[in-house]
């Protein structure tokens, strides 16, 4: 049965009874353990306990809640493990537990909730288990500044149990009170919210699709969430005006999930601050805090315009997603360290003009063939290209001018395969050759000294190409017609050209003039 996916609205269905059924029995070594399936609506799991562990639950109910002592079907020595009496004891064990169930219907007293894994799986179990654990250690872990971790589960149970509208200590055991979580999500700086990739524990329970509220964490300066559904993820733009560094990993399908949840209530909506282009239903307000953010391993496509809710952000991780072109970084001024490995780009055509002032450049994965539209990140100190296309020496060129770069990493291209890559790709930086370091290895005197060889080669072989040059143009002027002669002035005018040859003239001829 498939785990429950509920909303946050206000109307809530009245809770159904639990169950509890034996499904089952299996032998280890010289005892037999019963396999119990626990239902709570539509969450199951499965638990497995030997008879000496009812027997223990039993006598604990016995002395503290005054059961019947003759609830529970009595042991026997002889024959315990039989077929017949196995098959026995799961029915009447099975009607233990449905009585004790029926009997405390609301909430199970702390020794049943254990026994049957309510603090592992079960609503009210879960943040009880969860309040008396801040109880006892919260004071310290706000203290030692460290990161909390929680489950999805745990935060949908909280989330749930603050809908019911029921009292926040209804076992009557202060430390289970739900006020001592509150006061801990308050307060809480470091926050990691971790699900699980299929059903929790031993139960059907998908922690990826449970729904949850964040809105009870108020100071947050770092929050990272995995493997959470990030449509069902409510309330954490609480922490917009504290939260500097945000992770969320395998839980996205866009940047807009993460970045404007709440402009899915909306037609149109624009950041805060920004000119409006028209009737706008909603103005949300821009993460003014935020410097760091990891989307890395989702399954996001495009680089959409809720970037501009982030105006403040040095860090972007992108990699690990389905991008497949660079856009509309050109609003983030501050963005100096960029990741978009992993992803789907195969041109940077145009580039500069959305990474201005990028320092750390990570492309490494990606289907790239020409580096184009890098040789204008003037700001460039490390490019990671490994695991792409380029075959060209000459790509390589075209960002062997960029003044500050001093890390480049081509790995597992197909130029890195030609022989004397190094030297080839080094001696495309000229003078700076010395400052490069390639593929995560730094630069060689033997490798410098190679450099300046292929540069005195490249040299002559410009000077050559640029005599050959000049010697063909000289050619192509001689051979150009011969510019036309100017008569002197006084001269008689030269005769037209006859378009026949001259005839001879003959010996019996007269000569002109003669008669």
């Amino acid at each position: 049965m498939a785990a429950a996916t509920l909303s946050f609205g206000p109307e809530r269905e009245a809770e159904p009874a639990k169950e509890a059924r034996v499904v089952g029995s299996e032998l280890v070594d010289t005892y037999t353990v019963y396999v119990i399936q626990v239902t709570d609506g539509n969450h199951q799991w499965t638990i497995k306990h030997r008879y000496s562990d009812f027997h223990d639950l039993h006598e604990k109910l016995v002395a503290e809640r005054k059961i019947d002592k003759t609830l529970l079907p009595p042991k026997k020595i002889i024959g315990k493990n039989s077929r017949s009496l196995v098959e026995k004891r799961e029915k009447d064990l099975e009607a233990y537990l449905q009585t004790l169930l029926t009997t405390f219907p609301d909430v199970a007293p702390r020794v049943l909730a254990h026994f049957l894994h309510f603090h592992l799986y079960e609503i009210n179990g879960v943040t009880a288990a969860l309040a008396e654990e801040l109880f006892e250690k919260g004071e310290q872990l706000l203290g030692a500044g460290e990161v909390f971790a929680i489950r999805p589960l745990q935060l949908y149970a909280v989330t749930e149990q603050l809908q019911q509208g029921k009292p926040t200590c209804a076992s009557g055991d202060a430390k289970t009170d739900l006020g001592h979580i509150l006061d801990f999500t308050c307060r809480l700086k470091y926050l990691k919210v971790s699900g699980t990739d299929g059903p929790f524990g031993t139960s059907n329970i998908k922690e990826q699709l449970l729904p949850f509220d964040l809105s009870i964490f108020k100071s947050l300066h770092q929050v990272e969430i995995s493997h959470c559904d990030a449509k069902h993820i409510r309330g954490l733009v609480t922490s917009k005006p504290t939260l500097a560094t945000m992770s969320v990993r395998f839980s996205a399908t866009s940047m807009k999930e993460v970045l404007v949840p709440e402009a899915s209530e909306f037609d149109e909506w624009e950041p805060e601050g920004t000119a409006l282009g028209g009737p706008v239903t909603a103005i949300i307000p821009t993460w003014q805090a935020l410097t760091t953010l990891d989307l890395s391993h989702n399954s996001i496509c495009e680089i959409d315009e809720s970037v501009k809710l982030i105006p403040k952000i040095e860090y972007l991780d992108l990699s690990h997603n389905g991008v497949r072109v660079v856009d509309n970084l050109q609003h983030l001024y501050n963005l100096v360290h960029l990741d978009l490995s992993y992803n789907k780009l195969s041109s940077l055509e145009g580039v500069h003009t959305k990474l201005g002032n990028v320092k750390t450049l990570n492309l490494a994965g990606n289907f790239l063939e020409s580096l184009s539209g890098l040789h204008k990140l003037y700001s460039l100190v490390n490019v990671d290209l490994r695991n792409n296309r380029i075959e060209q020496l000459d790509e390589v060129k075209s960002i062997g001018s960029l003044p500050c770069l001093e890390r480049l990493t081509l790995l597992n291209n197909p130029l890195s395969i030609i022989p004397d890559y190094r030297t080839k790709v080094l001696s495309q930086f000229g003078e700076r050759a010395s400052e490069i370091c390639l593929d995560d290895v730094a630069t060689t005197e033997k490798e410098l000294d190679t450099v300046e060889v292929l540069k005195a080669i490249q040299k002559a072989k410009d000077v050559k190409s640029k005599l050959s040059n000049t010697e063909k143009k000289v050619g192509e002027d001689f051979r150009l017609p011969a510019a036309p002669c100017i008569r002197p002035s006084g001269s008689p005018p030269a005769a037209p050209a006859s378009a026949s040859l001259p005839q001879p003239i003959h010996s019996n001829q007269g000569i002109l003039g003669d008669e």
